[in-house]
């Protein structure tokens, strides 16, 4: 937001307490004020029909995942500003228009022009960017509705589109139960990296079915997975499936559709906890990242959310809370491949970037979910830091430069540094 244009009176009652909670640094303050004006400001398109689309930063286009996590830390000031309020039920409108177009896509265009990130081999259409299937893509718009809920008290986002796209969000998640038998989804992009694309004629990595968990072609980075139960989405997708079950109670009327989520949820969670718990030694049981629920596992994890690392800010409980301790023990070491040292700090990376390079999202998320004041002031250090001297954040630094860096202008970081920097100052999100 440059200085000619005017803050709402809501954002500056925050940036007001930002200021005041950090007199002896101003460059949180500065960082802060950056990061939280910017997406409001540059990111957001509201169209005619009255909803928002709303772009990720240095690609034009609306991914689910990116635009909800994107305008989650406006949920603060929405509480006492209507037209904030307007602008993310707008954009939770759109997102819900976007998967009854096709839930099976992560990336959508601003109209149907036929732009696309390539011409991949999968069932596109004008309105598609890309079609990577990902489990976080149908999750995050219901969490983004419920929490505006929970925040602001609006529930005009649950209109006819909601129950269309969430009838659709329910077929997509028990068909992917069965993905071997059931699923008609495939993806195919030539000439590309192998984290592009699907193996097996863009079917993915052979999985057992009929386990409970659900299957997911790519991560949350749009990366492919190595086993098709990627265990933090499916964690989502129970804790999301909670709020679909009181939203069709309390909003909707509709206990048919409640009887439905739970009944999914339930399935969804003893699948997790039946087959997702490995032990390692010298640390015990913990939650591998993905499974293939013949056996085999994968124990790492990655900087985008959903992560392991971010169960405890998702809402996500086990049946032992050790496991998750453990877990988040082993993913912030270096028995986590993407677990990134070097002269600039440390922290979680992704295959999505290249080696060494540790992500603020992640460093962030570490902040949101540490259990003491000093972990989460720690954190925020360290993301001002790894700047690259820009005083906005990125997606990856090399831990031995931070001018070294990916994704000049990335929402999602921005957001994220900006609610962890809220929680510190004491604001909660309501869920």
């Amino acid at each position: 937001m440059t200085t000619t244009e005017k803050i709402p009176v809501s954002i500056q009652h925050v940036l007001d307490k930002v200021k005041e909670t950090f007199p002896d640094n101003p460059k949180i303050y500065e960082t802060f004020k950056n990061c939280y004006t910017n997406t409001l400001n540059t990111a957001v398109h509201p169209q005619e029909d009255g909803s928002v689309y709303v772009v990720t930063g240095d690609i034009p286009a609306m991914w689910l995942r990116d635009s909800a996590a994107s305008l989650r830390p406006y949920l603060i000031p929405a509480k006492e500003d209507k037209e904030i309020a307007d602008i993310l039920v707008g954009v939770a409108r759109r997102q819900f228009q976007c998967v009854c177009i096709d839930p099976y896509a992560n990336a959508y265009n601003e109209g149907p022009n036929g732009n696309c990130w390539e011409k991949d081999e999968t069932e596109m259409n004008d309105w598609l960017w890309e079609r990577k299937y990902e489990i976080d893509s149908l999750c995050y718009p219901i969490q983004f509705a419920y929490l505006i809920w929970k925040n602001t008290g609006r529930t005009d986002q649950f209109d006819d589109t909601f129950v269309e796209a969430v009838k659709k969000t329910l077929n997509v998640f028990r068909t992917e139960q069965y993905h071997e038998e059931k699923s008609a989804y495939s993806f195919i992009r030539r000439n590309c990296v192998f984290t592009d694309t699907l193996s097996r004629d863009g079917r993915g990595a052979l999985v057992k079915s009929g386990i409970g968990m659900t299957w997911s072609g790519f991560r949350p980075s749009d990366d492919a997975c190595v086993y098709g139960y990627l265990v933090p989405s499916n964690m989502f997708a129970v804790v999301v499936l909670g709020y679909l079950d009181e939203i069709a109670r309390e909003i909707l009327n509709d206990s048919a559709l409640a009887d439905e989520a739970t009944a999914l949820k339930k399935e969804i969670f003893e699948g997790i906890e039946s087959n997702a718990i490995t032990v390692k030694q010298g640390y015990g049981e913990v939650y591998a990242y993905e499974v293939d629920g013949y056996g085999q596992y994968n124990l790492m994890d990655d900087a985008n959310v959903p992560s392991l690392l971010s169960m405890e800010y998702l809402g996500y409980k086990g049946k032992n809370p050790e496991v998750a301790a453990n877990t988040r023990k082993l993913i912030l070491s270096d028995a986590n491949p993407y677990f990134f040292k070097g002269a600039c700090g440390e922290g979680i990376g992704s295959p999505h970037t290249p080696v060494s390079y540790i992500w603020h999202i992640a460093l962030c998320m570490q902040g949101l979910t540490a259990p003491t004041m000093e972990e989460k002031k720690r954190m925020i250090d360290l993301a001002l830091a790894t700047d690259g001297g820009k005083n906005l954040m990125h997606e990856g630094f090399y831990a031995e430069d931070d001018a070294q860096y990916t994704r000049e202008w990335f929402t999602w970081a921005n957001a994220m540094f900006s609610e962890l920097v809220l929680d510190y100052c004491g604001y909660k999100i309501e869920r």
